[in-house]
């Protein structure tokens, strides 16, 4: 057990909403540095919700025409600022120069530039910005510390930016407790779907996580077209997330599925539609983590995933759904779709994931976290250089 030491941190995101992967890690770590009586410094374009009392929030007064533009803009402000301000260490969660700490929410963009845009695109102004405050975390001349999501987020860092191999720190995930239940319970199941009009013979495949384009909800919906017509029929399609959903109002008419297709702005009860629903479904393009994939699987929910997901793997191992393989193939995620859907009362992903839940393992990211912070604070402190 590390000896605890009094920290003053600044906390740098660009904004805070509730429902966001980043922004609950985020709150995730805030309020674990808080339990142990750490100063918090808190720098944000916006913050929705909320402030917990205890943190020191500093709202960024950046506008500009562009996101980079404010990104600049920030990253000035923050610099003057932490230039006085006499904190141990400032933990980015979006990278940008003078991070001592850097927590990964987002994948490596270096590699997603590489095999996910057309050439042209290393040309352009956005192309040049977040390579450039990428290799401020990462590149060679950097001595920024990275904390890591995944063994599948660290091998793809590790491939574009070896030299940073030493600084990179791999957390466990960092499920919620209140994700862990004991079974799927048949009343909670039978609420939810009188409430929302579901018919006994139906089947409710669900889709959470903000960003719909990343997230794949494309893939999804062509995965249900593509279904034999009489169990295309009785689907529905969920989908949860803070985004626009005009764009996937229009594939889902297109394609004839405008009447399975619902879409409700991030919940604080999502608990409840895991208990409703039948499947997890996010075919996503690329996720450094994927809380939402454990978070189904504890749940007893089976889930259907794409290999670009940083917890993919813990979804394999513990036999809690099914992966479709990198390079991503349209067709095995429509097979592998129709597959599940004819096999869910007979497979055993429920039952494995709810035995996978019980790992002690799968809550403590955000206390692993803070033990790194602090050790690596207190070692600054000892042993000049910083971080």
């Amino acid at each position: 057990m590390l000896q605890r030491i009094d920290v003053k941190l600044a906390l740098l995101i660009y904004t805070y909403f509730p429902f966001g992967g980043q922004q609950r890690d985020f709150m995730r770590i805030l309020r674990e540095a808080l339990s142990r009586g750490h100063q918090l410094d808190v720098y944000a374009f916006e913050w929705h919700g909320e402030v917990p009392e205890q943190v020191n929030f500093i709202q960024v007064p950046c506008r500009g025409w562009g996101r980079l533009s404010r990104y600049r803009c920030y990253t000035q402000f923050v610099q003057r600022a932490l230039a006085t301000a006499s904190v141990d260490a400032a933990l980015g969660f979006s990278k940008m120069p003078g991070l001592d700490i850097y927590f990964a929410a987002d994948s490596c963009f270096a590699h997603k530039a590489r095999t996910q845009r057309a050439a042209y695109y290393r040309y352009t102004p956005r192309y040049r910005h977040f390579m450039d405050y990428e290799r401020a975390v990462f590149g060679p001349d950097s001595e920024t510390h990275s904390l890591l999501l995944s063994p599948l987020q660290k091998a793809v860092y590790r491939r574009y930016y070896p030299a940073s191999y030493e600084r990179m720190h791999e957390l466990p995930p960092g499920i919620s407790p209140d994700r862990q239940l004991g079974g799927r319970e048949p009343k909670r199941r039978q609420q939810f779907r009188q409430e929302f009009g579901l018919a006994a013979d139906e089947i409710l495949l669900l889709q959470v996580g903000s960003g719909f384009r990343v997230k794949g909800v494309d893939r999804a919906l062509r995965a249900i077209a593509s279904l034999p017509p009489e169990l295309r029929r009785r689907v529905r399609y969920i989908l949860a997330g803070q985004d626009r959903p005009r764009r996937y109002y229009r594939l889902a008419r297109r394609l004839g599925l405008s009447r399975q297709l619902r879409v409700f702005s991030g919940r604080e009860d999502i608990m409840r539609f895991f208990a409703g629903a039948d499947l997890l479904l996010h075919p996503a393009y690329e996720e450094s983590a994927g809380y939402v994939l454990l978070e189904a699987a504890v749940a007893g929910l089976p889930v259907l995933t794409t290999a670009s997901c940083g917890y993919a793997t813990y979804i394999d191992e513990a036999g809690a759904g099914e992966v479709c393989a990198e390079p991503f193939s349209q067709d095995e995620l429509d097979g592998r779709l129709a597959s599940m859907l004819e096999n869910l009362n007979t497979a055993p992903w429920s039952e494995n994931g709810l035995l996978f839940g019980q790992s002690p393992d799968l809550y403590k990211m955000p206390q692993r976290a803070m033990d790194i912070i602090e050790n690596l604070v207190e070692n600054k402190s000892t042993a000049k250089p910083s971080l």
